[in-house]
């Protein structure tokens, strides 16, 4: 698809195929539109079913230990496999395998809303995750391939990053309206028809790519996607047994092995899945090395006061869902700001202001208490942090794809968007760690003050459940959420330091924002 302007002189020719809506303003938008509600649907799946997981719980019969991975397995086979996803799309044709991942989505979507067992739910979410890394990473790709380099793309990755950032607010509000008025399957139904609809009008508004000849590299993807398996549950088996436990440092060790394996095999491979090239780049290491930390701390973040305004503030489901609303409100702001002012000042102001921003925002959490409000307390910071990762997600997605060759878009956005998901579950799995050790630490405290000031009854109870009650429930619940912000805190700060430092915004990058060429030799 061509923008319906006549092409600057200075603009280099397109010499491929394009993947493309027609001709027209009109179809550009619902183009974006249709690769946008994908985004929304795969990227909101990751924190709608936190609001419904005692519903799940109940209805299904998971232990405590188990019910986490009803999240993991879907981040897990997503990130894992994001790269696999991107390549597909770039061997077999975008628009074929975009419509494939959305209707395995929706299907999936359909399994987990039927599920009558734990382990159904769980094959059901892995198999939502496969879906979800095939449908991502080719959604990113289409829009680089299908709006010239430019204003135009600026504002297709400035609605395409506000969804990616903002999906995760919007999950929670969704969830909490679902789980409220309906039933906790309704978060899995709702995708069935946004699925069918997408797939409705794809074939109408976007062109299919040409299709290029490779292979996949499975072996790859499998050993990357064991290996965050392995290091996940390390970290969650750590925070549960310790971190001399045997099956903690097994996983561990078997994630080295794996990884290590992993690296191995794409450097002897020759189609990688993941081009170890890219990495070569400093800006576009520097990137993925920002949304690696930034991931991680907006995971946290989500997590850990979606929690908090339940078991503390004793917020309802849909209280807790509107509660984020402004996050996503104040990230589409900072979004949609950073694509207009990106061609004129470039995307570092942006990157080191927003990590600046988003370090603070999650700062000035740490404060977080028993005492502590909504509208005094919670509400600041979050918005200073959303503001901040509105800033980020624009200049990150276009620096990762800048100069790109289009036959390797791909998997560009691939290591992109599996960043972001490994970061926020790698991330979340360290802050829960951090969490349960000082909610142990916090707990044999509250302990003590609870058997100097509890009635016979309330020490009964203790004995029999060996869970304390409210309010010294809350105390240790609290001082476990200050101190996973405290980490979560310095995730964020390390993007900073690397905004700071790492990234070096070159003439050509600049030019190709401003859709013109690039100087000679760049």
């Amino acid at each position: 698809m061509t923008d319906s302007q006549p092409t600057p002189p200075n603009t280099p020719p397109n010499t491929g195929k394009t993947a493309a809506a027609p001709d027209g303003e009109g179809g550009h938008g619902i183009a974006l539109a249709i690769i946008a509600s994908c985004q929304l649907m795969v990227v909101l799946d990751i924190t709608i079913v936190n609001i419904a997981l005692p519903h799940i719980q109940s209805a299904l019969g998971f232990s405590t230990q188990n019910l986490s991975w009803v999240v993991n397995a879907y981040t897990l086979t997503f990130g894992g496999l994001l790269l696999l996803g991107g390549r597909l799309g770039d061997i077999l044709g975008r628009r074929r395998v975009f419509m494939f991942g959305v209707a395995l989505f929706a299907f999936a979507s359909l399994l987990c809303g039927l599920a009558q067992d734990s382990w159904q739910l769980l094959a059901a979410r892995a198999l939502q995750g496969v879906g979800g890394a095939i449908a991502s990473p080719t959604a990113l790709s289409l829009i680089t391939t299908t709006f010239r380099e430019g204003p135009s793309r600026n504002r297709a990755f400035g609605v395409f990053a506000a969804v990616s950032a903002g999906g995760s607010a919007i999950g929670l509000l969704l969830g909490g309206i679902l789980v409220e008025w309906l039933d906790w399957r309704w978060i899995f139904f709702v995708n069935v028809p946004i699925g069918l609809v997408i797939i409705g009008l794809t074939p109408r508004f976007i062109k299919e790519s040409e299709p290029r000849p490779g292979s996949f590299d499975v072996v790859g993807a499998l050993t990357a996607t064991l290996g965050m398996v392995g290091l996940v549950y390390g970290f969650i088996r750590a925070s549960e047994e310790g971190w001399t436990d045997d099956l903690t440092l097994g996983s561990f060790g078997a994630a080295v092995v794996l990884l290590v394996l992993f690296i191995v095999i794409e450097r002897r491979s020759r189609q990688p899945i993941t081009p170890l090239w890219m990495f070569r780049d400093r800006n576009r290491a520097g990137v993925y090395g920002m949304m690696l930390s930034l991931s991680a701390a907006l995971f946290g973040m989500f997590f850990f006061l979606t929690l908090f305004t339940q078991e503390v503030l004793d917020f309802s489901p849909l209280r807790t869902g509107l509660a984020f609303l402004p996050v996503s409100v104040v990230i589409a702001i900072g979004s949609g700001v950073a694509s207009q002012l990106l061609p004129r000042y470039g995307p570092k102001p942006f990157m080191v202001t927003g990590a600046i921003l988003a370090t603070a925002g999650l700062a000035w959490l740490t404060q977080t208490d028993v005492h502590s409000t909504y509208a005094g307390s919670l509400l600041g910071p979050v918005l200073v942090f959303g503001l901040g990762m509105g800033f980020q997600f624009v200049s990150l997605t276009l620096m990762a794809v800048s100069g790109v060759d289009p036959k390797e878009a791909g998997a560009a956005s691939g290591i992109l968007n599996a960043t972001q998901q490994v970061g926020g579950s790698l991330g979340l799995s360290i802050l829960v760690t951090v969490f349960g050790t000082a909610t142990r630490d916090e707990a044999k405290t509250q302990a003590r003050d609870f058997m100097a000031h509890a009635t016979p009854a309330q020490k009964l109870t203790f004995q029999k459940t060996r869970s304390l009650p409210k309010p010294w429930s809350d105390e240790v619940l609290a001082a476990g959420v200050s101190n996973a912000f405290i980490v979560a805190a310095v995730m964020a700060g390390v993007s900073a330091v690397i905004a700071l430092f790492v990234i070096q915004v070159r003439a050509s990058d600049l030019e190709r924002l401003k859709g013109g060429m690039p100087p000679p030799g760049a």
